[in-house]
């Protein structure tokens, strides 16, 4: 029998870091758009039908000076997104950036996976990868994303991220947007996901956002009872990996009950394709800075203490609850959930 890969004492360090500064209430998480291009058309994304030029997006000379920058604010979570960042061909000098003093995770569709591209992107430093799958039926799953085929290239990029994984299994998984369309395909899914010797993650669709209201008619909020259908999942699937704090909080939002102040600005903020430096990625359109003009040292102050995000109860993605979990400190049972179920090795 073969014993577990041990992590690099760089590792070590760097998530002591990340954890040192969550209990010392610095920022600890950033999205980061990389690219607005894509391959799909998804009905909730509004990035695809609003495509920048690539000469526009920001370059490798810029993240390596903007993880520097970031450094001197904190350790953090850095969400490489898109549209769909694998379109990038330098994505894995991009991860490399950040790699250097934070943890970089890596969201994508898995259409652009290869052997040889999920090596280098593990060889970059990319701590997890999520592959976004939305339905246990092929069919519906390339539906929604406008693609024939989606689903079989999903799945197919799980194995083979898993395969060139340093710690296997435990830094791959499935992300899931929960919407109405597929709230009685979850268990089905993380039964697949298991199957496959992966994680799960999990992610309420937002309707509120900046272009949001041109999502479909199908595109609606699951019902009440998501939450604890979650908790329940959550305790017969130990592959699930998220923060039981963002599950017990589902079901209050979808009642409209009032959540407690997001945390948008000050610990938790989005940077998009362009350099726009933005609370959240559902206010991209209202920026408060641009990377390209100023250093985040300047941006931050500004985020801080904007008041935008104080009575916000627009949506309640997984990025609102990580952080919310995470803040002030966080709850005895979120560094439970972190230091464990969440662990990449």
């Amino acid at each position: 029998m073969s014993l577990p890969k041990l992590p690099s004492l760089s590792t070590v360090i760097r998530d002591s870091r990340f954890a040192l500064g969550i209990a010392r209430r610095r920022p600890f998480q950033v999205l980061l758009q990389v690219s607005n291009r894509c391959n799909m058309k998804c009905s909730f994304c509004d990035f695809w039908p609003n495509v920048a030029p690539r000469k526009d997006e920001l370059t490798v000379a810029d993240y390596l000076r903007i993880a520097d920058e970031l450094a001197e604010l904190g350790c953090f979570l850095v969400s490489i997104e898109g549209g769909e960042p694998t379109l990038r061909a330098d994505l894995d000098q991009i991860i490399a950036a950040f790699a250097r003093k934070h943890v970089p995770v890596l969201f994508t569709n898995g259409w652009h996976i290869t052997k040889e591209r999920a090596e280098q992107l593990f060889a970059a430093g990319v701590t997890q990868v999520g592959v976004s799958i939305d339905f246990a039926d092929a069919a519906r799953h390339d539906h929604k994303r406008g693609l024939q085929g989606a689903s079989e290239r999903a799945w197919r990029a799980i194995d083979l991220l898993k395969a060139a994984a340093p710690h296997g299994g435990k830094q791959v998984h499935v992300m899931s947007v929960l919407m109405r369309e597929n709230q009685d395909e979850i268990e089905a899914l993380f039964a697949r996901s298991a199957a496959h010797g992966v994680g799960h993650q999990f992610t309420l669709l937002s309707q509120s956002g900046f272009r949001r209201s041109q999502r479909t008619a199908d595109d609606q909020l699951p019902d009440v009872g998501m939450g604890e259908k979650l908790l329940s999942l959550w305790q017969r699937f130990p592959h699930v990996r998220y923060l039981r704090d963002y599950a017990a909080q589902i079901d209050p939002f979808l009642s409209g009950a009032q959540l407690p102040q997001c945390s948008a600005g000050r610990q938790s903020f989005n940077i998009d394709h362009v350099g726009d430096v933005a609370l959240c990625i559902e206010k991209i359109n209202r920026p408060l800075g641009n990377v390209k003009r100023e250093s985040m040292a300047t941006i931050y102050a500004r985020l801080a203490s904007d008041t935008q995000s104080a009575s916000c109860q627009d949506c309640f993605t997984a990025c609102r609850g990580f952080a919310q979990a995470l803040s002030s400190g966080g709850t005895p049972r979120a560094w439970r959930d972190l230091a464990t179920r969440m662990r990449s090795y």
